[in-house]
């Protein structure tokens, strides 16, 4: 017999505690589900479920987020080309996912109950959601950009994804609620007409932004894994922005003043719970997107969740929290500036002749 090493007996365990914790709250329900039922399942002990998860909602959390990240998948080989049709796809992959019997909805239909309970999760979430909408909104933008004077600014169509994505979410509890009531084909076919929606969408900078300051010291990055495609990189040359999970909405702020690469380092001062609402809210509005949209159309930002904070520390942000803010810019290998506080990605996304070396 092949004797495990403790880390691998440890993922062995974890992975039964997510199996048997699925099982559990399909049943049961969140509210009803209980972590002494759930260890048995796993057959484990109650202090095994407990060494890899510090309760019974980050348990929650967990086993959506894996859901929710297997069931993204690949890519599709036949995306939209038009905005009507890529909105259409991403509808049809989202209803794909919505609950058809009492089974499937008791998994869910707790999610946002629980988000709503308490502010530590609801600010969070909504960040997440607003985050969702802005990645829906590049890809708009990148899939079918509008004639425009040269110079110009592309039109914004963050308001048209957040619409679309009101719609979905609304579709979503109420099939959860009322398992069999929500017509799928008809979420598809207002969401497809929602591309002709004209909305008067813009984007004001930040009035107010702290001094990007100088820098000149090598950017040695790990390997992380990009929630928007669903793979791994390694951050290279572009802006880089740590934002606490109070903060995500700050990402649109480096996106619009930097024409090229940004990363969105996700960090939090509650990872038990949050790195798994992250990696849940993400891959529900990525996994439809990598389906709906070609590749190319994808928008030029990566989401990285640093449940550890190993990335935002080669960013030289040592101390996180929810409220973190800052950002760097690495040209060529190497960080050539840096910001902190409240319009970070903003500062460091200028041109470096424009950072104060003082």
């Amino acid at each position: 017999m092949v004797r495990l090493s403790r880390a691998e007996t440890q993922e062995r365990n974890r992975a039964k505690v997510l199996a048997a914790a699925r099982d559990e709250f399909a049943e049961q329900g969140f509210r009803d589900a209980k972590i002494d039922v759930i260890a048995e399942r796993a057959e484990l002990t109650r202090g095994a479920v407990y060494s890899n998860f510090p309760g019974k909602r980050a348990l929650y959390f967990a086993v959506l987020a894996e859901l929710a990240e297997r069931s993204a998948g690949a890519p599709h080989a036949m995306p939209g080309e038009t905005i009507e049709g890529a909105l259409g796809a991403l509808a049809r992959s989202r209803v794909a996912a919505f609950p058809l019997d009492d089974d499937q909805a008791g998994l869910v239909r707790d999610l946002i109950p629980e988000v709503l309970a308490d502010e530590r999760v609801r600010r969070p979430f909504a960040q997440l959601v607003k985050l969702n909408g802005l990645l829906l909104g590049l890809a708009l933008e990148r899939l079918d950009p509008p004639e425009r004077p040269p110079g110009s600014p592309i039109p914004r169509r963050v308001r048209l994804a957040e619409t679309v994505l009101t719609t979905l979410h609304g579709a979503g509890q109420l099939a959860a609620a009322a398992p069999g009531l929500v017509e799928p084909f008809d979420v598809v076919s207002a969401c497809e007409r929602l591309a002709g929606l004209t909305l008067n969408d813009w984007w004001a900078p930040p009035v107010i932004v702290p001094a990007a300051q100088a820098a000149d010291r090598p950017w040695s990055p790990p390997e992380a894994v990009d929630l928007v495609r669903g793979e791994s990189f390694v951050p290279a040359d572009g802006v880089v922005v740590v934002l606490g999970t109070h903060r995500l909405g700050a990402a649109e702020e480096a996106v619009r003043a930097h024409d090229g690469d940004v990363t969105v380092v996700v960090v939090t001062s509650e990872p038990a719970e949050l790195v798994p609402l992250t990696r849940l809210i993400v891959a529900e509005m990525c996994g439809g997107l990598r389906q709906a949209f070609p590749r190319p159309s994808w928008p030029r930002l990566r989401v990285v969740c640093d449940a550890t904070g190993t990335l935002a520390a080669a960013a030289g942000v040592l101390a996180v929290s929810d409220e973190t803010e800052a950002a760097i810019r690495v040209d060529r290998g190497r960080i050539v500036a840096t910001a902190d506080g409240r319009g970070a990605g903003h500062a460091v996304s200028g041109e470096v002749s424009r950072v104060d070396s003082g």
